[in-house]
């Protein structure tokens, strides 16, 4: 018995002893050697990009970075030859759906390793099962009742955040409960929407920064200037914003009526407001010296401005249902699709055609129009975030995002401000320092590229690597998704 003790004993050490070894194993290294790290910091105003650099990465973390000629490569390291390529952070889409599999593996596949995401009636659900997928921040409104919001599961909520006819505004008790139950959920970004009134808006932006999160501004009943001057970090999506430029006479109306007719007239005066006019000027200069960044979508306008092409095109496309998407353009075509009212399929098929092509013509006039007032706005220089908005009007989950690169240079960034505007200006604006850059600390999501991204923001979808979490992703794979 004594002998069959210490066996036992003996046998336990052992396995015990293997257990803590394996635990105990160094974790192999993953270097990146060779290639360019493009500089994206100072909102994408420096330029001292480091050419045959080396990156080491280790649990998930940046470690060291520095030149090949004095950075020696860990024994036994994964190596990953970036000569004459480029080496970029991991995008950021600062609002899209993850509702799927598919969104996740179009997102990665196309660079994208982190999503502000929220649910809502357009976008679905959060699949917050996606597996391999970016990191999720999740976004939820705040202040107002909505069927979609993260706390609508939980019996203390279920009926306070019950739609009626229209979302409404919470009181200001319940709207600090909200906001202290949303943040232990881990929500980094709340929504400043449509029927938040101003001395709502200003509380629930200061409160929030006082927990530390993150506040984006849709408002309509709130004045565009009261919300900046409050300090919300971000403006949200071109058509939304250019609201600060209606009179008082206008504004008044949206406290009481912010979805209906005093709506349709403020933007209405907004979109219609000449750009030469001296107070999109001035609006613009108030936004560029206040904190407030913009994150304009312009994705969302892509098929109705001018120079467009068929995103089904793309090869991650094929990744996508038509019918889940909300507002798909044509799979044909890549042109928006406007629907006709019931009584028009009794006029005959050429009478159609000019009721569709008239709908055509007042979307692409009106996508004009905003498109030259921001045009005006962007020459005072306020900062910019990348978005895309997808999958809603057209846009494509991770597609989009590399369009709004491409239409941020067309409104006046560079390419290297534009490519800033989806990586390092999160760190910058929100202090979001766990991103952005490429740099020792930070995560070690990573894409190499095979061509100079600031010569053309084009360079940034020829995407030979990515990296998440210092894990490389199988990119091939990610193409066969089962369905």
């Amino acid at each position: 018995m004594r002998t069959d003790r210490f066996l036992l004993v003996g046998i336990l050490g052992l396995l015990l002893g293997a257990l803590q070894g394996r635990a105990q194993a160094p974790v192999v290294p993953l270097v990146l050697e060779g290639g360019t790290l493009v500089d994206v910091t100072d909102w994408g105003r420096s330029a001292k990009d480091q050419p045959d650099s080396i990156v080491i990465v280790q649990n998930g973390r940046i470690t060291d970075v520095g030149s090949r000629a004095t950075l020696p490569i860990p024994k036994g390291a994964r190596v990953i030859d970036c000569t004459g390529k480029y080496i970029l952070p991991g995008l950021v889409d600062g609002f899209a759906g993850m509702s799927s599999q598919a969104d996740a593996n179009a997102d990665l596949y196309m660079g994208v390793t982190t999503v502000v995401t929220s649910s809502d009636s357009r976008r679905g659900h959060i699949d917050m099962t996606a597996s391999p997928a970016p990191h999720l921040y999740l976004l939820d409104s705040i202040g107002t009742t909505d069927d979609w919001s993260l706390l609508i599961g939980q019996p203390a909520w279920a009926a306070k955040l019950r739609e009626s006819a229209r979302p409404t505004e919470l009181s200001p008790e319940d709207t600090l409960h909200q906001l202290n139950d949303t943040a232990k959920l881990g929500t980094k970004v709340l929504w400043i929407g449509h029927e938040v009134t101003a001395a709502n808006a200003q509380w629930i932006i200061a409160h929030a920064h006082q927990l530390g999160l993150i506040t984006y501004g849709e408002f309509v009943a709130t004045p565009y200037r009261v919300g900046v001057e409050a300090g919300v970090d971000a403006l949200m999506r071109m058509g939304r914003y250019e609201l600060g430029l209606v009179p008082d006479e206008l504004q008044r109306p949206l406290v009481d009526d912010p979805e209906g007719t005093a709506a349709t007239t403020a933007y209405d005066y907004s979109e219609r407001l000449p750009s030469t006019d001296s107070h999109v000027r001035s609006y613009g200069e108030f936004l560029a010296s206040h904190r407030a960044a913009l994150v304009p979508m312009f994705a969302s306008y892509y098929q109705r401005l001018p120079s467009h092409r068929n995103l089904w095109t793309e090869p991650v496309a094929t990744l996508f249902d038509a019918a889940r998407m909300f507002d798909p353009p044509d799979r044909k075509t890549g042109e928006m699709v406007y629907p006709l009212p019931g009584w028009s399929h009794r006029l005959p098929a050429s009478a159609q055609r000019y009721l569709e092509e008239g709908q055509r013509k007042k979307a692409d006039q009106s996508a004009m129009r905003l498109w030259r007032i921001n045009q005006v706005i962007f020459t005072a220089y306020p900062h910019y975030l990348a978005a895309s908005g997808a999958p809603i009007s057209g846009s494509f989950t991770g597609i989009s995002l590399h369009v709004e690169l491409e239409m941020l240079v067309r409104i006046g960034l560079t390419p290297r401000e534009a490519l800033a505007a989806a990586t390092n200006n999160y760190a910058l604006q929100f202090n979001w320092n766990e991103l952005g850059l490429i740099a020792p600390g930070r995560r070690a999501d990573m894409i190499v590229v095979d061509a100079d991204p600031t010569v053309s923001v084009w360079n940034a979808r020829h995407i030979s690597t990515v990296i998440l979490d210092g894990n490389v992703i199988d990119r091939d794979a990610l193409l066969n998704l089962k369905k």
